[in-house]
């Protein structure tokens, strides 16, 4: 039997956890967020809300970069 190929939005679609962390004025200010099950999948946004948004971005790229290869 087959196993059925995942695709993009399979991957997309599971839930991950994310960690938004605050960032010190000294380092810029803002918010730091990262997914750690995707190593090296992170970003960071002046707001909470820009950074969630940024790593829905950094998400998709992650995984299209991991599928190819």
């Amino acid at each position: 039997m087959e196993t059925p190929i995942k695709d993009l939005a399979y991957y997309a679609a599971l839930p991950y956890s994310i960690l938004l962390t605050p960032l010190t004025e000294e380092d810029g200010g803002g918010w730091f967020v990262e997914i750690p099950e995707l190593p090296g999948c992170m970003s960071d946004g002046e707001t909470q809300q820009e950074a969630l948004e940024k790593i829905e971005d950094a998400k998709r790229l992650w995984l299209e970069s991991s599928l190819a290869h």
